[in-house]
């Protein structure tokens, strides 16, 4: 391919050369003789520091976002206003436009997200429709199961990606969009048919610094980022930030859900240790929904798929087959089962409020046998300090007994993240102690455990890694659950699939 077809649709201020393209790169560690390296401002660096070394790697052109770099001998080049949105056009191109030949649904919101977009891909299977799916805890593509270094790439993964799912087969993908990729233009120039709002709760502050930038960027998704708005839009209008957007969609299909309100609504919600039962009432009908997920939130993330599923014409029938086939998603109310007579979870909850229905779950599950709730939780380093206190309430609302730990310190003293903690923990009088090394902390927690009590371990769900001023190691909740156990004497461990959150 020729520069100047990689440059077709982007915005350049400047070009020059028309070199032969092999391949795109943005990392100038990874740039090949022959590729087109795009070099653009990120939040923490500045990847026009690295032309030189791109070049002296091979690269036969240059895109840079900076009016500062002059063009180099011998070398293609371009300039643009904006490098993501360059990095996008210029990646579809290469791989062929592979968004515009795949009906993708994005999912954004705070919380729910994964587990949302599960359901969704589970429901396009019962379809008989082949996906792809990228989010937080993994991604799917071509009957591959990925590591996911980021919920949504950037834009040259995500082409990349979305190649591969076609080359196998795909017509459809499911994608967690974060309001990170939002504000960042990850997703510039991706026709999304569906998009789902879950809801909006306090996080990422520390980013967007107010709720309402954080909305704001959620809503992008919404308007569209370099295309046209959504097909169809599935709204959670039970949340207020859900309502604003039904009422501003220019979507052509505006469908909306709440347990009590909506287009999809739930009637005679049953939930349970071992799952959730209601029915989907909805403008066509109704579909009996039976589903090993159990709790309220997940009555949620379940209207959401349904609804966008129905966005995509999908049968009740396969929803119905879809949801119940979905029996567990990776860290979300992930139970570790040894026989020990007591509950123990991990679950991803990182905010206040996801703290909150965590503990609102633990609670329903536990109370028939007057057990207590005993939580395990930290807040990430180099983060949003302000909301510490309030999930050191909502644990100790919640919890009868909480050990606060470390979750991810990163560049952070784990004591002064625990300090912030503190304030929020102490106005409800709930027992606790302090323990962060986070296998203690989870020892800790266990060995308190009698029968019929729950131990949650929160924050990191699905993560296989601890980030501390060291760097990162292997640190695996689930993992840890079960050496605890097994030093305690119970029998072999194994993962139940039973719930997710």
């Amino acid at each position: 391919m020729t520069f100047l077809h990689l440059l077709d649709g982007a915005e350049v201020l400047l070009q020059s050369g028309n070199a032969e393209i092999s391949g795109v790169e943005y990392d100038s560690r990874r740039v090949k003789p022959g590729d087109c390296f795009v070099a653009m401002r990120g939040e923490t660096s500045d990847g026009n520091r690295y032309i030189d070394a791109a070049i002296a790697n091979g690269a036969a052109a240059v895109v840079t976002d900076s009016a500062q770099e002059k063009p180099r001998p011998a070398v293609a080049w371009a300039q643009v206003p904006h490098g993501r949105r360059a990095l996008a056009r210029i990646s579809a191109n290469f791989y062929r436009r592979p968004a515009e030949k795949l009906r993708i649904t994005g999912i954004t919101g705070t919380n729910g997200k994964t587990t949302t977009s599960f359901l969704i891909e589970s429901i396009l299977r019962a379809a008989g429709r082949k996906s792809a799916l990228v989010g937080t805890v993994e991604y799917h593509v071509a009957g591959k199961v990925l590591p996911a270094p980021h919920t949504t790439p950037e834009a040259l993964e995500l082409a990349q990606l979305f190649s591969q799912a076609l080359g196998a087969g795909a017509t459809e993908a499911v994608l967690e969009v974060s309001s990170h990729a939002l504000e960042q233009q990850r997703v510039y120039g991706i026709p999304f048919d569906v998009a789902v709002f879950t809801n909006l709760t306090r996080d990422h502050l520390d980013y967007h610094q107010t709720m309402e930038r954080y909305f704001d960027s959620k809503c992008i998704l919404f308007r569209g980022c370099g295309t046209e708005p959504p097909r169809a839009a599935v709204l959670n209008v039970e949340d207020e930030y859900g309502a604003k957007l039904a009422q501003a969609s220019k979507s052509e299909l505006g469908i909306t859900y709440g347990i009590a309100a909506g287009d999809f609504r739930a009637n005679k919600v049953d939930t349970g240790r071992n799952g959730t039962r209601f029915d989907i009432v909805m403008p066509a009908g109704s579909i009996p929904i039976w589903s090993p997920l159990v709790g309220r939130v997940n009555v949620y993330n379940i209207l959401a798929a349904a609804a966008a599923a129905y966005g995509r014409d999908c049968s009740a029938q396969a929803i119905e087959k879809g949801v119940a086939s979905l029996t567990s998603v990776p860290g979300r109310f992930e139970r570790v089962e040894c026989g020990q007579g007591f509950y123990v979870v991990v679950d991803y909850a990182h905010t206040d409020d996801a703290l909150r229905n965590l503990m609102a779950l633990a609670r329903a599950l536990v109370s028939k046998d007057r057990g207590r709730v005993l939580t395990v939780f930290g807040c990430g380093g180099d983060r949003d300090r302000t909301k510490r206190p309030l999930m050191g309430e909502a644990a100790g609302r919640g919890s009868d007994f909480v050990v606060v730990t470390s979750d991810n310190p990163r560049s952070e003293d784990p004591l002064a993240i625990i300090n912030d903690v503190l304030p929020g923990l102490q106005r409800t009088n709930v027992r606790y102690t302090m323990e962060p090394d986070r296998r203690k902390a989870i020892a800790l927690a266990i060995d308190e455990a009698r029968p019929g009590d729950i131990v949650l371990i929160a924050g990191k769900g699905h993560e296989k890694l601890q980030i501390t001023r060291e760097g990162a190691a292997p640190f695996d909740d689930v993992e840890v659950a079960r050496e605890v156990l097994r030093s305690l004497g119970y029998e072999a461990c194994a993962v139940s699939g039973k719930a997710a959150r």
